[in-house]
């Protein structure tokens, strides 16, 4: 394959991972065959760690996994984390009073490694999406009631709101010096999540952290998405695609692959590395 690609950066749910269903044969190959010609790996996630290796086999053929939207990296083989960032106590504190004050349901993630754990506030507004992911993570949550109790460092702040657009830009708008993602719910595929992070927190951060760490140059990296909370990766990349499920919006700002239900990934992977190397399917 040449100087064509040395880094192939993937997003999990949507991209290489069915709603319903698991990573295709077809891609389970690919990912295969981008090793034997030395193509570093990476799946690039908004999942926590805990829940990126409960859906991902320990022999999963990948070399390094992104996740927390960029606010960690493992590498895959060694199982060790080798990066991970974390707001402060104050800067938590300080958002955390303005969401109670609008009334609006969050979570505070602990710090990586643990950020599956997690203190929550409810409002106790409607919110279906909020408490089907408390539902989810019952174990590993506690109700906080006023201010004082979310001075604590954290990985990051989710804040779910509903499928209203305006809400999240006029909400993003009241914070500053934070990185504010967008994302889709990955459990009602609807509602909107509001991710705040240090500020020089994305998956591009992180992807261009591992470039300089592996020595390889980002202008031989294909990277591949299907949501908002792709959308700094995307711009990162040397050779941009999104599958077909994604939203029209990003469709048509960057050049389109097939659905991930019809191994979207590997498609996009042979437009690119055709001329120099056939993957089998």
């Amino acid at each position: 394959m040449g100087d064509s690609i040395k880094i192939v950066i993937s997003d999990l749910d949507g991209t290489l991972l069915p709603a319903q269903g698991e990573v295709s044969v077809s891609d389970i190959n690919t990912l295969k065959k981008l090793k034997e010609e030395k193509i570093v790996r990476v799946i690039a996630t908004g999942r926590n760690l805990y829940s990126a290796l409960s859906v991902l086999a320990d022999d999963f053929p990948i070399d390094y996994l992104i996740f927390a939207s960029g606010a960690g990296i493992f590498d895959w083989e060694k199982k060790e984390l080798i990066f991970s960032q974390h707001l402060d106590s104050d800067s938590v504190f300080e958002i955390s009073s303005e969401l109670i004050k609008l009334k609006r349901d969050f979570m505070i993630l602990d710090t990586i490694p643990n950020n599956h754990q997690f203190a929550y506030y409810r409002s106790g507004n409607s919110n279906p999406d909020f408490d089907r992911r408390l539902s989810l993570y019952k174990p590993f949550a506690n109700p906080i009631g006023y201010s004082e109790e979310t001075k604590r460092e954290a990985c990051q702040l989710l804040v779910i709101l509903s499928s209203c657009v305006n809400g999240f830009n006029e909400l993003k708008a009241k914070f500053e010096n934070v990185k504010i993602i967008r994302a889709t719910s990955p459990l009602d595929h609807e509602s909107i999540w509001m991710e705040i992070f240090p500020l020089h927190i994305s998956k591009a951060y992180g992807a261009e952290w591992l470039c300089k760490h592996l020595e390889i140059d980002p202008k031989l990296s294909l990277v591949i998405g299907n949501d908002y909370n792709d959308l700094d990766l995307l711009e990162w990349g040397k050779h941009p695609f999104v599958v077909a499920n994604a939203p029209k919006e990003l469709k048509d700002s960057y050049e389109t692959t097939k659905s991930v239900d019809e191994s979207g990934f590997s498609v996009a992977i042979k437009k690119i590395l055709n001329s120099s190397c056939e993957l089998k399917a």
